[in-house]
């Protein structure tokens, strides 16, 4: 059985306002791309059992919500890291790209992050204003970005983006 060559995980809850930006990205954009193609999976949040969804992949792209990310988004490689603490619940990309390596023996396909500034998560919340804005302008960015899916092109929009300080998830 093949796998589509590009997977994208959309992370986020919506019951949590802001924090519905991930799937609610990934719903848009999955109306045009082809399935063959890229594979959308949307997840509360990661678990070490979604090392399994990576393998076989091109490359892997990361949705999600970002408090105090600058707006409207972020855009970055993820790099694999050691996970930190005692659980496997809510797992950070850049761990889940590290237990890939642990679990594989190799290094784990090419990721990146697309990280949405949000503003409001708490439970019960509705999507703020500034939130559905910068919804529209990741989509466009999402769109851009879909239209060549290789790495050498989303490394070239990693370069035009301004240098980043945190993680988003």
């Amino acid at each position: 059985m093949s796998v589509a060559p590009v997977l994208v995980f959309a992370i986020g809850n919506e019951s949590r306002g802001d924090d519905a930006l991930g799937p609610l990205l990934a719903r848009s954009l999955a109306e045009g791309l082809d399935p063959r193609q890229v594979e959308v999976l949307e997840e509360y949040q990661l678990q070490v059992e979604n090392t399994l969804d990576m393998a076989g992949r091109q490359l892997v792209l990361f949705l999600a919500a970002g408090p105090g990310t600058p707006p409207p988004f972020t855009f970055y490689r993820a790099s694999p890291q050691s996970p930190s603490g005692h659980s496997t619940h809510a797992v950070a990309p850049e761990a889940l790209l590290g237990v890939y390596h642990q679990v594989n023996g190799e290094a784990p396909p090419p990721a990146f992050i697309l990280c949405i500034a949000g503003e409001a998560f708490e439970l019960g919340e509705p999507l703020s204003a500034a939130a559905a804005q910068h919804l529209t302008e990741a989509l466009a960015f999402a769109c851009a970005l879909f239209s060549t899916p290789t790495l050498a092109a989303w490394q070239q929009r990693v370069a035009s983006q301004p240098a980043l300080t945190e993680v988003c998830v």
